[in-house]
Order: C-alpha cells, then sequence, then structure tokens
C-alpha cells in the first residue's frame, strides 16, 4: 500500500529559504501564489504584461514582472501556463534567466514526461500537483484544511529535490490532507487517461449517446436531459464523497440493480479495450504529438474551437431552457 505523507514529515523551512517565482497567474497559478505567501514563502509573480494574469496578480497585491524578469534571482521556478506553452516560455523567456542550480516545477507532469521542458545541467525538475481545482486549493487553504497532493521527481534526482517538493506542497496546505509520492510518468499518464477515458471524454460522450438514444426513441429532449445529464451531479456527488459502495447504498434498488446488472453491458470488453488502446497512445507519446501538433505556438490559438460541438445542439439548447428554470446554478457573482 503507497505511503502518505503528512506535515511531519515534511520541513516548512525548505521552502522558506527559497525565492519561488510563479509563472502564469491562472487559477493554479493564483492559487499557489497566495498559499504560499500566506505560508511566509517569498514569492514573485511572472506574467505578459498587460494581460488579465498581470490585472489579477496586481489585484492580490504582487507587483508582477515579465517572465524572464521573475525568474531570474528565483530558486524555484513553478510553471503554471497550459501544457503547451511551457516549452515555448521556458526556450524564450526561462532558459537563458535560469539562476545555476534552479529547480523547475510545474503542477502537471505533461511538459517533463513529453520533453518540452529540459532541466539544464545542475537543475532538477520537481512535479508538485494538488488533486483538485485551483480554487479549491485555496478554498481549503483558506478554512484550514488542504488538498491532497502528488509530488515526483526525475529519475535519480537528489532526495532533497524531494524533500523541497514536500515542503512546497506544505505550504500550499496539503500536508493536512496528504501527500503521495509518485513519478512524473505515473502522474502524467494516468491524468490523460482519466480525462480522456472517463472524467471528460468517456463521461461526455456518454451523455450524449444516452441523450440521443432517448430522443430517437420518441421521448422529449426535456426528459432526456434531465435523466443523462443533469442527475449526473447527483452520483457524482455521492460517488465523490462516499465512493462506489456509498453510491449504491444511497440510491434506490431499482438503480442499485439496473447499475450492477446492466452498467458491465453498457461498458462492455470492446470499451475497455478502447481504453487500453487510448491509454497505449499516452504512453507512447502519439497523444502528446497529436496535441501539440494541433496547438499552435501562438498562445491566441488553441486546438479546441474546431472540435467542440455546436452550441446549437439539441442537447445545448434544451440544456439552456432547463437550466434557466433553476436559478440555483448561476454562479454566485
Amino acid at each position: 500500500m503507497t505511503s502518505i505523507l503528512y506535515a511531519d514529515d515534511t520541513d516548512p523551512a525548505l521552502i522558506l529559504r527559497c525565492e519561488v517565482a510563479i509563472v502564469g497567474y491562472g487559477s493554479q497559478g493564483q492559487a499557489h501564489a497566495l498559499n504560499l505567501r500566506d505560508s511566509g514563502v517569498r514569492v514573485r509573480v511572472g506574467q505578459r504584461p498587460g494581460g488579465r494574469g498581470w490585472e489579477a496578480a496586481l489585484s492580490d497585491g504582487f507587483q508582477p514582472l515579465p517572465v524572464s524578469e521573475s525568474v531570474g534571482d528565483a530558486d524555484v521556478v513553478c510553471l503554471m501556463l497550459p501544457d503547451e506553452r511551457h516549452g515555448v516560455v521556458f526556450e524564450g523567456d526561462i532558459r537563458a534567466a535560469l539562476k545555476p542550480g534552479a529547480t523547475l516545477m510545474a503542477c502537471h507532469g505533461f511538459s517533463f514526461h513529453y520533453g518540452l521542458v529540459q532541466a539544464p545541467p545542475g537543475s532538477h525538475r520537481l512535479l508538485v500537483a494538488p488533486k483538485g481545482q485551483g480554487a479549491m486549493v485555496r478554498g481549503e487553504f483558506l478554512n484550514g484544511g488542504g488538498v491532497p497532493a502528488l509530488v515526483a521527481t526525475d529519475d535519480g534526482a537528489p532526495d532533497a529535490v524531494f524533500q523541497l517538493g514536500l515542503s512546497y506542497a506544505a505550504a500550499l496546505g496539503s500536508a493536512r490532507a496528504g501527500i503521495i509520492r509518485t513519478t512524473i510518468a505515473a502522474e502524467t499518464e494516468t491524468d490523460l487517461f482519466g480525462e480522456q477515458a472517463v472524467l471528460c471524454g468517456g463521461l461526455t460522450a456518454l451523455v450524449e449517446a444516452g441523450f440521443e438514444t432517448l430522443v430517437e426513441a420518441g421521448y422529449q429532449p426535456e426528459l432526456a436531459y434531465f435523466e443523462c445529464l443533469h442527475e449526473l451531479k447527483i452520483i457524482a456527488d455521492l460517488l465523490h464523497a462516499r465512493g462506489i459502495t456509498g453510491m449504491r447504498d444511497s440510491i434506490s434498488s431499482t438503480a442499485e440493480f439496473g447499475d450492477v446488472t446492466r452498467g458491465p453491458r453498457v461498458i462492455d470488453a470492446n470499451v475497455r479495450a478502447t481504453m487500453r488502446t487510448i491509454l497505449s497512445e499516452i504512453r507512447s507519446g502519439q497523444f502528446a504529438r497529436e496535441f501539440l501538433a494541433a496547438s499552435s505556438a501562438d498562445e491566441q490559438n488553441s486546438p479546441l474551437p474546431a472540435i467542440q460541438p455546436p452550441a446549437n445542439a439539441l442537447i445545448e439548447s434544451t440544456g439552456q431552457r432547463l437550466r434557466a428554470m433553476m436559478p440555483w446554478l448561476k454562479p454566485k457573482p
């Protein structure tokens, strides 16, 4: 069984001795910068001048700097940009300015695992990956808790690099919840697989297929939306809080019987074979090559608009109409 590390396993002083540059001020970058600062860490923010992140950093009390200036004296440089931007920004703004021996860090291993960012001689790569969105990382910290995190280093990195990662994770609040040691490859590959086969790709495809099956059979789109998309949150919340067994204990006997007898027919041997193929594409680097080829070095462009479903798709238009009936779903200002 994997051991879980807590506050007593970390040395908070390690990260307090460091100057940390947070490059990118999106959801994770903002959460990391604020939590680190509140923990007493010296933090600077590297951001493109005039951008949304620049203004957000100013409003949070930081004095952001252009990326190359922010990393000059930093002992730890944290890449909090979109994965496809890591290599471009590292080569264009960071490498030449990097302090000898500085540690390169990210909160997802994509750019490390697939070679977009290589550590210069004397430096090492460190992964600290909180298992929650930035708002959760910040919110749990403010509530006196933390989000569990994964920590990994390059193969062969000295133990001091891992200890620094533990100290950084503790400053985020993660040692209050628990820290798991893993590898950069394992974090990257499992994260991508989960997104593609289950959490995003598999889930949205399943929802759309269920909706379309009911509509094609003559049922009202509103009913199909409620049953195949809207009520998904009920089950997701139960799974999140109680696991599979706890969820089954909380639903009706009819739903539970349908779950255990029909679920394996939906996720059959063919689906499992497809999942194995998707995992092999991730492990071989095929997915990374496809993603990077579809991405542009120009950060104003994205590979996504061309493959997103049209906004006027029936499931979307039905959902917009039904969500208007449920004001409690609107984000709080």
